[in-house]
């Protein structure tokens, strides 16, 4: 069946560009921090799957599932009873000088009684094809999101290839992630926390949050009164939060608690778990067991804890705290892996091979000063997988790991794929993303018919299939829609309209100019507030479609549209957002090509970008509240450039009354300040413009907007201003 899979799967390779092309315009990306700056960059993705064989994976799954039983009996027994320090079978000064081990949750058991509810296990497969674990991650283990999203795309691109490779499903991730937010929580709604937009893996944040059916909150989102966790509304309404889904770091989660400088922690939230009021996902504290030293300890764990022998095995590892160690580490320096056990993501990581003598000397002394800082490995020769070159198109080796994940609620699974991450660079032995590095799709060929891991593997197949029916998976509302969000729903309506319309209305400017007007784009630039002093007509078109740093420009316009929209995955779908990242696409490789002829006509797909994704919310099941909100920003921001251009007042007549629709959509609801502040300023400008019956239309929604407007913050948020964006503008 492999020699099958494989045969099959090699049909990917001639899809590469297409399936980067759609995940691409999913946005399917991670973030990265150079130089201070952020910048977000698409995760390479190579066309040729791992595949791993049946009983290959049983064998790992039934390993994988010991190993994360014993982590977790490992994290309750040290914030309690503390029994496997005090049989010596851990040394306690490598518990209590771990960084990741926190007093301030000792003797709190978390709800449910489980501390890692999902952990990404990083695995190798040496040369002779044994597994080997080399790392446990079980604080925010991130990378799931990458393979479940390809595969969707892998199944549309060749869906005759599915047919007939007999690969286990791995849509349930988001089924089982759920399953286990909702055995632990508390009560009241799930939320996936964030620490913000600009962390790495926003994607996979947003992405999860959308296909569990949990909320996105960004820590100003939330609070804790009489230490219960609640999830604010745009209307200041609180809802109750009984599991959260935390993505940043424990340092930084409540300011009260752990690092006092942390501006994106929630305060109080450590207060409101201790006293048993929320589930946190992973359980604060974890870091004690993911530690590199305590993973020294693991196969010890498993026999303690579960008086069994370790399926899976370490690397094997020296540890300097340990003299015998410490002098076969110093002794062999040049020929072992040296790892610092306070970094991550690859950093950290020396091959002493690499070193000169200088280098090997300055690393042994600092391991004789700091032996507990560090561990080293054997260096495993761990097999190269095939990838192909994106400059060549040749397929090339790389070294590779898996990331398997493990998710436990009531009871414990192995998810039926994982995060094959494989290097930039031949040869090269680190993999990591921060690196570089890029990922595939991990296959786990489906069991034989007949068979007791086919009959399990169907159950799990029936469970995917009702994954769109259970309750969760309901659309969000209103309700359940922020402050922050509340304005990115607005401006994303504004911000769309602006770059359509303005669009638009340059074409017929732009013909006047090619039949030798050349001043006619002065009284367009006067209309939109541009400069008229360029000396010619193409520093204008340049100004006005493609520079970025100018705030009234078509590309500003797509930016702001997607800075609004990257935020509102879960309430818009993927689906309706990639329409957005097309546009954004679409207007930067037009930049880059400003000089071609074409070009100008090529700006009609940006139009066309807006007109399907305006088309999209439309047909789509997002709630109709929700649209209301985008589309009334739409419409204000049409009728501003309808009278910024002196069209006829007949032809405003269309977008008042879709103004008027929407508007009816939220009657009774309270409604955001930016409404308010919208319809007023354009009020105050068209006494200039004219229009006496709009003035008049308007000011009867300006009174009623003003009886419902919620005033004042609801909380000081700190967050993104959409409103900040083009002040000229509100």
């Amino acid at each position: 069946m492999a020699a099958s899979a494989i045969n099959l799967a090699s049909e990917l390779v001639n899809r590469r560009e297409a399936i980067n092309r759609e995940l691409s315009r999913n946005g399917v990306r991670f973030g990265v921090y150079k130089n201070g700056e952020y910048h977000d960059r698409l995760f390479p993705y190579d066309p040729i799957p791992r595949i791993i064989e049946s009983d290959e994976f049983d064998q790992l799954e039934a390993g994988l599932k010991q190993r994360v039983n014993a982590l977790n009996a490992y994290l309750k027994d040290i914030y309690s009873e503390k029994k496997i320090i005090h049989d010596g079978v851990v040394p306690e000064e490598y518990v209590y000088t771990s960084a990741g081990y926190f007093p301030q949750v000792n003797g709190v058991t978390p709800p449910g009684g489980i501390f890692a509810h999902i952990a990404g296990e990083d695995l190798v497969q040496g040369e002779d094809g044994r597994w080997w674990v080399l790392e446990d991650n079980l604080r925010i283990p991130s990378g799931a999101s990458y393979p479940l999203f390809a595969r969707d795309i892998e199944r549309r691109t060749n869906p005759k290839l599915f047919r007939e490779v007999h690969v286990r499903d791995n849509r349930d991730y988001p089924r089982l992630l759920r399953k286990a937010m909702d055995f632990v929580s508390t009560e009241g709604i799930a939320v996936v926390l964030t620490p913000g937009r600009y962390n790495s893996a926003f994607f996979e944040h947003a992405y999860l949050a959308e296909k569990t059916g949990a909320a996105l909150a960004f820590p100003e989102d939330l609070e804790v009164v009489d230490n219960k966790l609640f999830f604010l509304d745009y209307a200041g309404n609180r809802h109750r939060v009984g599991a959260v889904y935390r993505r940043l770091s424990d340092e930084y989660l409540d300011p009260f608690a752990f690092n006092p400088d942390s501006v994106i922690g929630v305060p109080g939230l450590l207060s409101a778990y201790r006293s048993g009021n929320v589930a946190i996902i992973n359980a604060p504290g974890n870091g004690a067991a993911d530690d590199k030293a305590i993973y020294y300890f693991v196969p010890q764990m498993i026999k303690y804890y579960l008086g069994e022998e370790p399926i899976l095995h370490n690397a094997p590892t020296y540890m300097p705290m340990f003299e015998a160690d410490r002098k076969t580490v110093l002794d062999r320096i040049g020929e072992l892996v040296i790892k610092d056990v306070a970094e991550a993501g690859g950093y950290g990581v020396v091959f002493g091979s690499s070193l000169d003598h200088a280098a090997r000397e300055e690393l042994a002394d600092r391991i004789k000063a700091e032996p507990r800082r560090f561990i080293a490995q054997e260096v495993i020769q761990f097999r190269d997988i095939d990838v192909i070159d994106p400059q060549t198109g040749e397929s090339s080796p790389r070294k590779a790991d898996l990331r398997a994940f493990v998710i436990t609620g009531q009871n414990t699974h192995v998810w039926y794929s994982g995060l094959t991450r494989y290097s930039s660079v031949p040869g090269q032995m680190i993999v990591n993303s921060s690196q570089g590095g890029g990922f595939k799709d991990t296959w786990v060929l489906a069991p034989e018919r007949g068979t007791e891991s086919h009959d399990r593997t169907q159950q799990r197949s029936e469970s995917v299939a009702s994954v769109s029916l259970i309750p969760h998976s309901r659309k969000h509302t209103l309700s359940l829609v922020t402050a922050s969000k509340a304005d990115n729903l607005y401006w994303l309506g504004r911000y769309t309209e602006r770059a359509f319309t303005t669009l638009v209305q340059f074409f017929p400017f732009y013909d006047r100019v090619m039949d030798t007007d050349v001043d006619a784009f002065r009284p367009f630039a006067r209309a939109l507030d541009l400069p008229e002093d360029f000396e010619n007509f193409d520093e204008f078109i340049h100004a006005f479609l493609y520079d970025n740093t100018n705030p009234d420009s078509v590309r500003s316009a797509i930016t702001y549209a997607f800075n609004n929209a990257v935020v509102l995955r879960p309430e818009l779908t993927s689906r309706l957002l990639q329409y957005v990242e097309l546009a954004v696409t679409n207007i930067t490789d037009a930049a880059e090509h400003s000089a071609a002829a074409e070009d100008i006509y090529n700006q009609r797909d940006i139009a066309d970008n807006m007109l399907a994704f305006w088309g999209g919310i439309e047909n789509s099941t997002v709630d109709v509240t929700l649209k209301a909100f985008v589309f009334i920003g739409k419409y204000i921001e049409r009728i501003d450039l309808y009278t910024r251009f002196r069209l006829p007042e007949d032809e405003l007549d269309g977008p008042l009354a879709k103004l008027e629709t929407y508007s009816h959509a939220l009657d009774g609801m309270p409604l955001p300040q930016c409404f308010v502040s919208g319809i007023s300023w354009l009020l105050g400008q068209l006494p200039d413009r004219g229009y006496p019956q709009l003035t008049q239309r308007l000011q009867v929604f300006l009174k009623d907007f003003n009886a419902r407007a919620i005033t004042g913050d609801v909380k000081d948020t700190g967050s993104l201003s959409s409103m900040n964006m083009d002040a000229k503008r509100p």
